[in-house]
């Protein structure tokens, strides 16, 4: 249709609409028919892994057991392995090493067989493949870890310090307490409980202090340059005899070091308990003896003290108090 408005010309189109009826309903329909499909493939699927995690109830328990078993073996060999190992003569850390190793492999075994009962289609060879695999990409990612597991274990078969021991390392200086596959605690003498990476150990010098029963103790003293020397060393070597903290048979050493800026320094040398309390004991008990049998026979341990030399007299006037 063609009409003519205020001298302009305009054409009417007839209205034909998007869809008709008849196709809006099949989509609709459609839409229905895909949500009930969605919904029938999640039912489905979800009855399937209940009717599979149902009929896989049996090989769970019997994984659970295995693991139970496993778990109670391993504790009966760490409760009664100390028992067993108990008249054996080694060293206790060698000991406590072989029930840790054996301990690791009952729950390495247990571990594979319960794979094997969860997973029927798993082998022993597949599983030990994964295994290797799986040992690989877990040594890479914690290698610190392992460094300290495997230094612990060369510390427990060969280190020649055990539980019990008073140790010194890089500064730390205490009793070892325990010395686990990857860490060691370490009791200060101030009390403090300090735990050890096992690599910091192995890998640093470590001095054992209790590696014998006594320990040769040092202190240094000084007499005046116009005491006599051998008068002073036989007192001091009295003083020292007199103490009930120093090792018998071992010998007591006294002797004349050096010439020190305000005094002839003698060294003191002694053996008594090698412990750090024994040390400190003894040391003050030798300290108090020594003081009271100079003081005693009227020999000065001198202060610091200095003399003045001048190339010229030196004028001394005298100023009189005011009056």
């Amino acid at each position: 249709m063609t009409g003519c408005v205020a001298d302009r010309a305009y054409t009417v189109r007839p209205y034909t609409p998007w869809k008709t009826t008849d196709e809006g309903n099949r989509m609709n329909e459609n839409g229905i028919n895909s949500l009930e499909d969605v919904q029938t493939s999640a039912l489905q699927t979800l009855s399937s892994m209940i009717r599979s995690f149902v009929d896989h109830l049996p090989y769970i328990a019997g994984c659970i057991v295995v693991l139970l078993l496993t778990w109670g073996l391993s504790a009966l060999l760490n409760y009664g392995g100390s028992r067993l190992l108990g008249h054996w003569h080694k060293r206790e850390s060698v000991k406590e090493l072989i029930i840790r190793l054996s301990s690791i492999v009952i729950w390495v075994l247990g571990l594979l067989l319960a794979a094997i009962i969860l997973f029927p289609g798993l082998t022993p060879s597949k599983a030990l493949g994964g295994l290797g695999l799986v040992s690989i990409a877990v040594g890479l990612a914690f290698k610190d870890i392992f460094e300290n597991f495997f230094a612990g274990i060369l510390i427990l078969w060969r280190f020649p310090f055990e539980r019990g021991d008073f140790i010194e390392c890089q500064g730390l200086e205490g009793k070892v307490e325990k010395v686990m596959v990857r860490m060691s605690y370490i009791r200060e003498t101030n009390g403090e409980l300090t735990v050890v990476p096992n690599s910091f150990l192995f890998k640093n010098p470590v001095t054992i202090l209790t590696s014998l029963p006594d320990r040769r103790v040092m202190l240094m003293t000084g007499v005046a340059y116009d005491v006599d020397i051998r008068q002073a060393v036989k007192v001091i070597t009295g003083a020292m005899e007199t103490c009930g903290s120093l090792t018998k048979d071992k010998p007591i050493q006294v002797f004349p070091k050096g010439f020190g800026d305000s005094s002839i320094d003698i060294e003191l040398a002694w053996w008594t308990d090698s412990t750090p309390l024994g040390v400190r004991e003894s040391r003050a008990e030798v300290v108090t003896a020594v003081k009271r049998a100079l003081d005693d026979a009227g020999i000065e341990i001198p202060f610091p003290y200095r003399t003045l030399t001048f190339k010229e007299p030196l004028p001394v006037t005298q100023i009189s108090a005011p009056q």
